[in-house]
């Protein structure tokens, strides 16, 4: 019977234009109301080489991007073999291939079913002869896709238009002519995949991006008008969307050598009175290690995206990770106090940046927020966000102060934030730099002034703890099993824990979405109304678990699931984590491996 969820991957070459399928048909889906959720991967040239894409399409809500494809296009098997263990294909699963690839389905290894459906489709030769170009095979594929798999067929087109509007109007007929040819093979396949076929009523539009583009939009949103910053995957998104909107607010961008000229950018930015960020991934947040005390020595409001991959050193360029976290909250000389935000999906990723703004506004301190590739390179769709955020805007001093010379800096107040003004105030001045200071910012080496300034400056984490304590919960009130985890982890982690309270099980989760200051409070009242516990995490070292362990006293029967990243984490990893976990009820704790 035809289906209300389908996952398709489409797999080639660097320039096979796979990506572009992707986003047509995650355009095409978010026209027709669909929820769409997109994932790329691709190798870690800079040009060529492998990639691949996948796109599940659902009339339901979409928290992760399904653990089995349903339809598999492949350009070249070579390319597909890149990706052994990432892309899992359903026993039951449509595979559509080059027919003149010397490699055959036989020998990608897929372990499929009776019901499969494997067909040699010749996108090449179809692509020169309807569009007298090769280029076209993706266009091609787009035609056979629609029609054989009911794909809202129409914003398809209008995706191709407007792919190609900017172009000479042969090039965009010659890919209309490769569409309707690729509709007209189609047709004939659609006999043999009719219970594979897409069944969905059209809806309202929906909001369709990618974290990376969230952040950009978040920032513009809380009054980002300065951003500098190095390109580095995968947060460059983030400065490619600045370059294009920071002038239209009025605002400004530069294009640093590196990431340490990019923070110290953003801090002169933001101590000049201008918000700021910058946006960089593992290798980049190192080198601002050093800057990052800067600013919180100084109290600069400073904002940081940091997008993990893989690591170290350079690592996976190209693939998420969870194993930034120990960076983000102690990658610093000395005692550094920052905040750290972790959004968990795309959408998050929006309020996760307008909330860091108003953080580093109001506490003057640096905000890391801490996403992955996962989350930053997916598009997905959502409805359209509440914008009603309460903008905050740092300490000013008052006339009265400026006028009297009572203007003091660093002042040690109650909450430990203190006034602050921006060169060219008279009355305002005052020395700032990365040395130890008195309450009107003179340097100063006494250990008595060392320890006043440390307390004011760990003192405003109070403020940020009671009011930023935002966490979600999914599942039973009360449960045999609790799932502790943080990011883009909550995805897959949702799916498991709605399926096992589904059969009658009694499970839940606990995400939270600010890591610190730690929710000491939020985590031990969840862990009250559990009696064992996982932590979910795509770290090798399980930092997440270790951080836990600083601050809680976790259950006796606390099992860990930690792995690498390099593959994004599956529901079915989670339940088979849980199904264990309860076999093994009050037994000893042990690593789940």
């Amino acid at each position: 019977m035809p289906r209300a969820d389908l996952i398709l991957a489409m797999v080639g070459s660097g320039g096979d234009g796979v990506v572009t399928m992707g986003d047509m048909i995650a355009q095409a889906g978010a026209r027709e109301g669909l929820h769409v959720m997109k994932v790329e991967a691709y190798g870690p040239q800079i040009r060529g080489g492998e990639s691949s894409c996948t796109v599940r399409v659902s009339t339901e809500g979409i928290n992760a991007q399904g653990d089995e494809v349903d339809v598999l296009v492949v350009f070249n098997w070579g390319d597909f073999s890149r990706f052994k263990g990432e892309i899992v294909v359903a026993k039951d699963a449509v595979i559509l291939y080059e027919a003149s690839d010397s490699m055959g389905v036989e020998d990608a290894g897929l372990n499929l079913g009776p019901d499969a459906v494997t067909i040699g489709v010749p996108f090449v030769a179809m692509a020169k002869e309807a569009a007298g170009t090769t280029l076209a095979k993706n266009i091609v594929t787009l035609g056979i896709l629609s029609e054989a798999f009911n794909l809202p067929q129409q914003p398809v087109l209008r995706a191709i238009e407007r792919k190609f509007s900017k172009k000479k109007a042969e090039i965009l007929e010659a890919n209309l002519k490769g569409f309707d040819a690729g509709k007209t093979w189609g047709a004939e396949l659609r006999s043999k995949v009719e219970d594979r076929r897409l069944e969905y009523t059209p809806g309202d539009p929906m909001l369709l991006m990618s974290g990376n583009e969230a952040s950009a939009v978040g920032a513009l949103h809380a009054g980002c008008r300065f951003f500098a910053g190095y390109p580095i995957t995968p947060s460059s998104e983030i400065l490619h969307f600045m370059s294009e909107w920071m002038p239209k607010v009025g605002g400004n961008l530069v294009q640093t050598e590196d990431e340490l000229s990019a923070i110290g950018a953003v801090i002169g930015g933001s101590f000049a009175g201008v918000k700021s960020m910058t946006a960089t991934s593992g290798p980049g947040l190192a080198l601002m290690t050093e800057m990052l005390g800067l600013a919180s020595m100084a109290e600069v409001p400073t904002v940081i995206v940091d997008v993990q991959r893989g690591g170290p050193s350079t690592g996976l360029p190209t693939k998420s990770e969870q194993s930034d976290l120990w960076q983000a909250l102690w990658g610093s000389h000395g005692d550094a106090p920052r905040v750290v935000l972790a959004p968990s999906d795309v959408e998050d990723c929006f309020h996760a940046t307008v909330a860091a703004f108003n953080i580093a506004e109001e506490s003057q301190m640096p905000v890391i927020v801490l996403s992955d590739q996962f989350i930053a390179q997916r598009r997905e769709t959502f409805p359209m966000p509440d914008l009603d955020h309460t903008i905050v805007e740092r300490a000013r001093p008052t006339d009265e102060q400026i006028a009297n010379g009572e203007f003091k800096r660093y002042e040690d107040t109650e909450t430990g934030i203190s006034a602050m003004t921006w060169p060219g105030i008279k009355g305002g001045e005052y020395q700032t730099n990365g040395l130890e200071h008195d309450e009107f910012g003179s340097p100063s080496s006494m250990h008595i002034v060392h320890e006043k300034m440390n307390a004011k400056r760990y003192r405003k984490l109070r403020i940020v703890r009671d009011h930023y304590n935002e966490y979600r919960r999914y599942g039973s009130e009360k449960a045999d099993v609790g799932v502790l985890c943080w990011g883009s982890a909550k995805g897959p982690v949702k799916d498991a824990v709605n399926e096992a309270v589904a059969k009658g099980l009694k499970v839940s989760a606990f995400v939270p979405q600010v890591l610190y200051p730690f929710p000491r409070r939020e985590f031990e009242e969840y862990l009250k109304s559990v009696r064992d516990v996982i932590v979910v995490e795509l770290s090798y070292s399980a930092q997440f678990y270790k951080y836990l362990k600083t601050f809680l006293d976790l259950p006796d029967n606390t099992f860990v699931y930690k792995r690498s990243g390099g593959k994004n984490l599956t529901v079915t990893e989670v339940e088979e984590r849980i199904e264990r976990a309860l076999e093994l009820g009050s037994m000893r704790r042990e690593v789940l491996v």
